[in-house]
């Protein structure tokens, strides 16, 4: 990690974890909007982080931004933030002004995140890019909670076509890179929050980590949380080497491994924590909760394996080893 990697990700976790943590994400749940921690986000910079510094943004690469979002899923990922990175980001590209202020992101019948707390909706239509005011937000939700909603685009602002970089599937890699990431320090803290149970809660008159099968269960689930951590890296490396569009094979493997891993840490926590995980007054189920939503958003496993399968297929059974080997670490 370079240090000024490092920087960022600590202002963030802790400026999201002054925020008020998981009574946050109550807040949230309930329908308000997190102003003063927006404020503060804004004032970092973070809108403007993956907009060229040309164009008056930061500059930050892709893999700065996937750091990033992982810190955010670490707090359940409180508001639109990543999504207004990855929005801004398509505008300055294409050439059209950033407008401050949170940005909904639209990409075709998907719904909105935060649609209901924004001025401005970002809508992708394969190549092309638009910038709208927003209209009539219908209120909708996840599973966990979030704003997902069905936004009605207002007068049209701005139009262009977007850079080679990002291609027609931008909408859909962007989201799927977005979810890959954030599930990936989601899960990290389910891991902390599970491990210390194990290590606090005691049966039979010892910590319950002692016993053989809960650590079988915590071993494995840490390798799965590894794994995500690692897949989405590449992905994101491999997204500054090619752009979004040439990191669609690492993209969608990321998203796969995410997806699985974000279904078996969440049984496991579960498994682990026994009934007080679901109740209200512990966290665990506001980040399992976001889990199941997540993986569900930007493709499921299904469709990124479907996706992988095809693409193998029409180069042919005697280029699939040569494919996988020459996309080497820095993703050459």
């Amino acid at each position: 990690m370079t240090d000024l990697r490092s920087i960022l990700t600590e202002q963030v976790d802790r400026l999201i974890g002054d925020a008020g943590g998981v009574a946050l994400l109550r807040q949230i749940e309930a329908g308000e909007w997190p102003a003063e921690l927006w404020d503060g986000l804004e004032a970092q910079g973070l809108a403007l982080a993956l907009v060229p510094e040309e164009a008056g943004g930061v500059g930050l690469s892709w893999g700065d931004a996937v750091a990033i979002w992982q810190v955010l899923g670490r707090h359940g990922a409180p508001g639109p933030i990543a999504e207004t990175m990855f929005a801004a980001a398509l505008l300055a590209s294409a050439g059209i002004e950033v407008p401050p202020g949170p940005l909904g992101l639209a990409c075709g019948t998907a719904a909105v995140p935060y649609g209901r707390h924004v001025a401005h909706i970002v809508r992708l239509e394969g190549a092309t890019v638009a910038l709208h005011e927003a209209g009539e937000a219908r209120s909708a939700g996840n599973i966990g909670h979030e704003p997902r909603d069905a936004v009605t685009p207002g007068p049209r602002i701005a139009r262009a076509l977007l850079p080679n970089q990002f291609g027609p599937r931008a909408g859909l890699l962007g989201r799927a890179l977005i979810r890959a990431a954030v599930i990936a320090g989601a899960l990290e803290r389910v891991l902390a929050l599970t491990v210390e149970w194990a290590n606090t809660r005691k049966q039979f008159g010892r910590a319950i980590g002692k016993f053989q099968a809960v650590q079988q269960q915590l071993a494995a689930m840490a390798g799965e949380v590894a794994a995500v951590s690692v897949a989405v890296s590449q992905a994101a490396r491999a997204a500054d080497a090619h752009g979004l569009a040439g990191a669609a094979f690492e993209i969608g493997c990321a998203k796969i491994i995410a997806g699985e891993a974000a279904t078996m840490g969440a049984a496991t926590a579960h498994q682990v924590f026994a009934a007080i995980g679901i109740t209200e007054e512990h966290e665990l189920h506001h980040f399992t909760r976001r889990l199941w939503s997540w993986r569900e958003e930007g493709g499921t496993e299904r469709f990124w394996a479907a996706e992988i399968g095809r693409a193998a297929l029409s180069r042919g059974g005697a280029n699939l080893w040569p494919d996988l080997t020459a996309r080497d670490p820095q993703g050459n």
